[in-house]
């Protein structure tokens, strides 16, 4: 994933506060924000996770003409691949493990940011149902048009050796 441009706008902020049912007024309202001590309407601690609907390869963001994954009769509405399984899910083997954020400093409506993925550390553990465990870190460095880094996102993926039934 690159985002060349990541608006973030009073209004995102506002649906995605909603969305995870946070009352907290400094995301509805710029003088609650301003009066809290900050320079405008921030975002939630998770907000740039909506930043993969800016990316247009983005996997799970619906394509005009194109079903959209999880929107049909099967669990991802893509057809049954041979044995049952639902098609696009990599065959069951692979959870997202772990996610965290660092906040470099606030991030409020106005911004533009663009977002890079790094690769990041790897490593394997011996599970007790799934065989071995291959852990994988991704980097999303989230920047300001200045090139300052604003946020950075870890996220943890982790694959089984063996399908567990």
């Amino acid at each position: 994933m690159a985002i060349g441009r990541f608006p973030v706008e009073a209004g995102h902020i506002m649906m995605f506060a909603r969305s995870i049912a946070d009352p907290n007024p400094v995301y509805y309202d710029e003088e609650a924000a301003t009066a809290a001590g900050l320079d405008g309407i921030p975002a939630p601690p998770t907000f740039v996770q909506a930043s993969a609907q800016f990316d247009p390869d983005y996997f799970l963001r619906p394509k005009v003409g194109q079903p959209w994954f999880g929107s049909g009769k099967n669990a991802t509405s893509l057809p049954p691949k041979e044995g049952g399984s639902a098609g696009g899910g990599g065959g069951g083997g692979g959870l997202h493990a772990e996610q965290h954020y660092e906040y470099h400093r606030p991030l409020v409506a106005g911004e533009v940011l663009s977002a890079t993925v790094k690769d990041g550390k790897t490593w394997e553990k011996e599970g007790r149902r799934g065989g071995t465990l291959s852990f994988s870190e991704s980097i999303i460095e989230y920047r300001n048009p200045a090139g300052e880094l604003v946020v950075t996102a870890r996220g943890v993926g982790v694959r089984t050796g063996k399908v567990v039934g």
